[in-house]
């Protein structure tokens, strides 16, 4: 199969309020980029209804079907989003976990204050057998997140014993003693988090020192056991935290370099879910955008220390942040998911897949009940948001090659500003199969996209998700008012493929 460069250019007009053409040229690739599946991570932070009453529910839960108190529908929805990985137990909470006490018979597991979200007493129900054990029900790799603010080296180390070493030893016999025989062989670990805020309010420098010391006690000389460490990374546009930590991280410590970015308007007036004006749309959208700037500024300087691109950009906070809903704990966190969120997912993880030789994971906030949730749960309901609707859409991209895009979009314009209206990405499946996502976050202005294939193709199909309004959700009363449908409005004329895109919308293609 001859593998392809897409070069996009946008020009002209088309039908009613059209204000862009999208060309798009293939010309051979010259190197191949595996965008790798990790890309398509979540993240389970003890916050709010995400994992009590999100993810679990209890052994003795009479009311809601349930595996080893894992809500059942919870997991077949992971499923078909195909996960591949999941972060857990945060986030900041992470900095204030000790695993120790989430192990052993659950009436003994002594309780904690969740001090960062809340202040809710935790009984520790849920803990590292719980978690992991739910990872192999779900299919998916755990990615541990170590507690390097208030915990000690040898915890982290100990951690890492119990869950990974098979032989014998304190951890693995303590481990047994708590019904688990054979290890877990966890290979994604975070040594902190946010270590410049809730993570310890550290310099860059001073972080630096403490990763290596951590790191260095969670494996042997050679890492054995192949773990994949994860430093906690910059903040936004704190480019100088990336490059001390490229600058001072020897490469046999350190496997990926973490970023954090939301798309949040303002972090003191961050506006409703539901309810928001085109302004605050638009600037959402110009958040979301900007993270297309902080992959290739972080990505300028990694490639300073790391030609070879050997250490991972891993982005595993990520999505869209608002006030809380009325009425509701403002710790908690939780939010409604209107098309606004859909275009933030389309439009991101084009980024990420665009960007797919240096971002090798990255992990959206949060799965369930929190910030961008994918599910939403009410007792013994359940609903899929429109951001889990685009995650669905784009596993076809999962572990595919890339096929790399050129953009030059009309623009997206309000009150004198202008963004970019469409991105897209593409990629090559391991059967020869194409795909093309297309996302036109304009609200009012639909986009005409035309393809020169340069052979003749076929289409074997097209989806699409959109909405009747721009504010338009999924609720418990209405769980599939956003849901992917067939996309009819592609024309192919010999080589030539038309695509009408409209308003507010993501569209996946595939092409045989």
């Amino acid at each position: 199969m001859k593998r392809y460069l897409f070069a996009v250019l946008m020009t002209g007009s088309l039908f009613g309020h059209v204000s862009g053409q999208t060309t798009v040229q293939l010309a051979p690739i010259e190197k191949p980029v595996q965008i790798s599946k990790h890309i398509y991570g979540h993240f389970a932070e003890h916050l709010g209804r995400c994992v009590y009453d999100g993810f679990y529910v209890g052994e003795d839960n009479a009311v809601i079907p349930h595996t080893n108190g894992i809500r059942n529908d919870v997991i077949d929805a992971l499923k078909e989003l195909q996960i591949p990985n999941l972060r857990w137990p945060g986030g900041c909470f992470a900095d204030t976990y000790h695993w120790k006490d989430g192990i052993g018979p659950k009436a003994n597991r002594p309780a904690i204050v969740n001090n960062w979200w809340g202040g809710v007493t935790e009984d520790n129900s849920f803990g590292t057998h719980d978690f992991l054990d739910m990872c192999e029900l779900l299919g998916t790799e755990p990615y541990l997140a170590g507690n390097v603010g208030s915990g000690e080296v040898q915890e982290l180390a100990d951690w890492v014993q119990y869950v990974n070493f098979e032989g014998k030893s304190p951890m693995s016999d303590l481990r047994r003693e708590n019904g688990r025989d054979k290890p877990w062989n966890v290979k994604f670990w975070g040594v902190g988090n946010e270590a410049w805020g809730c993570g310890g309010n550290m310099t860059a420098e001073y972080y630096t020192d403490i990763y290596r010391k951590y790191a260095t006690f969670m494996a042997d000389w050679t890492n054995t056991g192949g773990l994949y460490r994860i430093a906690s990374g910059a903040n936004s546009a704190d480019y100088h935290w990336t490059e001390t930590l490229m600058k001072q991280l020897p490469k046999h410590l350190v496997k990926g370099i973490a970023l954090h970015h939301y798309a949040v308007i303002d972090w003191k007036q961050k506006g409703p879910s539901i309810t928001y004006s085109d302004e605050q749309y638009f600037q959402t959208m110009k958040s979301a955008w900007f993270m297309n700037e902080l992959v290739e500024k972080h990505s300028a300087i990694m490639d300073k220390y790391d030609p070879k691109k050997e250490v991972a950009l891993v982005v595993d906070e990520w999505g869209g942040w608002y006030e809380v809903e009325p009425n509701t704990n403002p710790g908690f966190l939780y939010q409604q998911n209107t098309m606004r969120d859909a275009m933030i997912a389309g439009l991101t993880l084009n980024i990420f897949n665009n960007h797919a030789d240096r971002i090798k994971m990255a992990n959206l906030a949060q799965t369930i009940n929190v910030l961008q949730a994918v599910i939403l749960t009410k007792e013994d309901k359940m609903l899929k948001t429109p951001t889990f609707h685009v995650l669905e859409m784009y596993k076809v991209h999962q572990d595919a090659e890339l096929i790399p895009l050129h953009i030059k979009s009309a623009n997206y314009v309000l009150n004198g500003e202008a963004i970019p209206a469409v991105s897209a990405s593409a990629s090559l499946d391991k059967n020869g199969r194409t795909h093309i996502s297309l996302v036109n976050i304009d609200p009012k202005v639909a986009q005409e996209v035309t393809i020169d294939l340069a052979q003749q193709r076929k289409l074997h199909g097209a989806r699409l998700l959109t909405s009747a309004n721009l504010r338009d959700f999924n609720d418990f009363d209405a769980a599939n008012r956003i849901a992917p449908t067939s996309f009819k409005a592609v024309k192919l004329d010999n080589q030539q493929m038309k695509v009408k895109l409209p308003p507010f919308a993501v569209v996946v293609l595939a092409l045989d």
